[in-house]
């Protein structure tokens, strides 16, 4: 009995599978070799009555098999580099974020350089393309950190990036996997190497607003000085009268004259903050609003595209500036502009500033566009209120995963388990006060979707020394809760609202006596 002899084993270069510089032409390739999953068939003993053309058919009809499905599998080796989906730029005055969306997940490596300062990042498997050039075009000049772009093709299949700085700055570059809406992200995060003090800032916002005020007091008094001083007959009084109405009113010279000598130099703005009494910061009262989501995490979204990270960016500096009015209250916002801010970070900043009180502002969502009302939740650490308080829990404790963490810059990842479990019941207990009072207010504009505030275990509530709420606003799912939301008046109602309800709470729980603030 022959046996058939077994075919000689196919060397796979990984250089072979992997051939930028042939650009796709397969003319002048060895034999086109298996694809890596294939497994080559064991050698089978063939008896003797087999013929010489049955042998020979068989080869043919091997090389036919070898031959066809071979090829397209080359080329797509060749022509395998990743297709970007989209580039994104979110600049904020806390960091700026690139994101880079692919079919598949990018390698990447990048390092810094300096004279002057650039961030360089080499990306493998990829061409330059024109969804990566879009990129030039979407850094805006105001970008706190990148003063440009430069993309170009460094070596075949690695794509280079380098983000000319406006400062030194801490990168963190990782990936993403795909969820939700995205598909891989390579994302550039670029932080500045010196945090800012969030409570350095509040006191210079105070100050200018104080000078601002100040100022606009000396403009009125000049301004009703200049008019003493020139005195009018009836007809020229109702033609000033007629033309004021057609025009912006105008100081008089003498006023200006008067007024407007040149003040002297102020000192500058880091002298200005620390002057401020030690007793007088003290007894600041520190709101953090939180508008949620943000940056690549929209939110939920409405029937028309309504997006949640929008109307409540919106409702939350309305509510800033109506609070700020008060010359006691200073706000800090965790994000004042379309960036992500991770749930832990919203906390952590709360902190920093040791802030009265926590208000996240959010707008509903369910499968059906028939659920409507505003609701309030407080943290609950045994357990939600209701199968309802739970869902919506996870919906928002699952914004880290879609806005985009860099898990591995978590280092001490226990450590901010342990502070976010420290809610105290007294916390929670000041935290349903408010939300009882905010609750209130809102039930005189709007339907509730309940009449109590409901607890679970929101992450962005687990502040271990802040009263802290979460306020859904309405349901952004349902069409006509939609319509208000996107409403300037209804959104001027609903701060109103809000503010009230936060007034009612401090008139009946007056801030901490013994807080001391630090710069």
């Amino acid at each position: 009995m022959r046996q058939a002899r077994a075919a000689p084993p196919i060397d796979i270069d990984s250089n072979e599978t992997d051939t930028p510089h042939m650009n796709g032409d397969l003319t002048g390739l060895p034999a086109a070799p298996l694809p890596h999953d294939a497994v080559a068939a064991p050698s089978t003993p063939v008896t003797a009555p087999a013929s010489r053309d049955r042998r020979k058919a068989l080869r043919r009809m091997g090389a036919v098999v070898l031959s066809f499905p071979a090829l397209p599998a080359l080329a797509a080796g060749v022509a395998g580099a990743a297709t970007i989906v989209a580039v994104r730029v979110w600049p904020a005055s806390d960091y700026t974020r690139v994101t880079i969306e692919s079919d598949r997940q990018l390698a990447a490596k990048s390092f810094m350089a300096a004279n002057p300062d650039r961030l360089v990042i080499d990306i493998d498997g990829l061409e330059l393309n024109a969804g990566l050039k879009e990129l030039l075009g979407k850094v805006k000049p105001d970008d706190p950190y990148i003063a440009g772009v430069r993309v170009g093709q460094n070596q075949p299949r690695v794509v280079r990036i380098v983000l000319d700085l406006k400062q030194a700055v801490a990168p963190q570059v990782f990936t993403i996997e795909p969820v939700a809406a995205y598909k891989n992200r390579l994302v550039l995060d670029l932080h500045p190497t010196r945090e800012r003090d969030p409570l350095l800032d509040l006191v210079r916002e105070k100050e200018a607003a104080e000078s601002a005020a100040a100022q606009s007091v000396n403009d009125a008094l000049g301004e009703l000085i200049g008019r003493i001083d020139r005195p009018q007959t009836a007809a020229s009084s109702a033609e000033s009268a007629a033309s004021a109405a057609a025009l912006p009113p105008q100081r008089p010279a003498s006023a200006v004259a008067r007024i407007e000598t040149p003040p002297p130099p102020a000192p500058p703005l880091k002298e200005v903050a620390p002057e401020m009494s030690q007793s007088k910061l003290d007894r600041l009262i520190v709101i953090a609003i939180d508008p949620g989501h943000g940056g690549e995490d929209p939110g939920a979204i409405g029937p028309t595209g309504l997006r949640e990270k929008d109307v409540v960016l919106a409702i939350g500096k309305k509510l800033r500036d109506r609070l700020n009015a008060n010359p006691r209250i200073r706000v800090m916002m965790t994000r004042d502009a379309d960036f992500f801010v991770p749930l832990g970070e919203r906390v952590r900043k709360a902190r920093r500033v040791q802030a009265d009180l926590f208000v996240s502002i959010h707008a509903d969502a369910f499968i059906t566009p028939k659920a409507r009302g505003a609701s309030v939740f407080a943290l609950s650490t045994s357990g939600a209120s209701s199968t309802a308080a739970r869902w919506m829990a996870d919906k928002e404790n699952a914004a880290d995963v879609i806005g985009g963490v860099n898990s591995k810059a978590v280092k001490d990842a226990g450590v901010l388990r342990a502070m976010l479990d420290m809610s105290t019941s007294a916390q929670i207990k000041d935290s349903l006060k408010l939300g009882g009072e905010v609750l209130g207010q809102i039930g005189k504009l709007a339907k509730l979707h309940k009449g109590s505030v409901e607890q679970a275990g929101f992450a962005v509530l687990k502040a271990p020394d802040v009263p802290s709420i979460l306020v859904e606003t309405a349901f952004i799912s349902n069409p006509e809760e939609e319509a208000k939301l996107r409403d300037p008046d209804y959104q001027d109602d609903l701060v109103k609202a809000l503010a009230t309800g936060i007034a009612r709470y401090f008139a009946k729980n007056p801030p901490l006596a013994a807080r001391h603030r630090a710069l």
